[in-house]
């Protein structure tokens, strides 16, 4: 049974990856984003979008842990 989970496993992340990869090729037009007066240089789309979901993934996690400790005083 762990080797079907595993196969499963290893075909979800191949697959998450070319999609990854087919969005990366699709948007290859150079756009600058301006926001608060502050402008970035021509990069693809795709890279913009990356990121945001890198900072997305990173900013998620932390925001979990620090509500769980928010609940954990609040219960104790």
């Amino acid at each position: 049974m762990r080797g079907v989970k595993r196969v499963v496993a290893v075909l979800i992340a191949v697959l998450a990856a070319l999609v990854v990869l087919a969005f990366v090729l699709e948007n290859q037009q150079s756009v600058a984003l301006t926001f608060l007066g502050w402008s970035t240089a021509q990069m693809p789309v795709a890279v913009f979008v990356v990121v945001a979901l890198i900072v997305g993934m990173l900013i998620g996690p932390l925001l979990g842990v620090f509500v769980g400790r928010r609940r954990g005083r609040a219960i104790a």
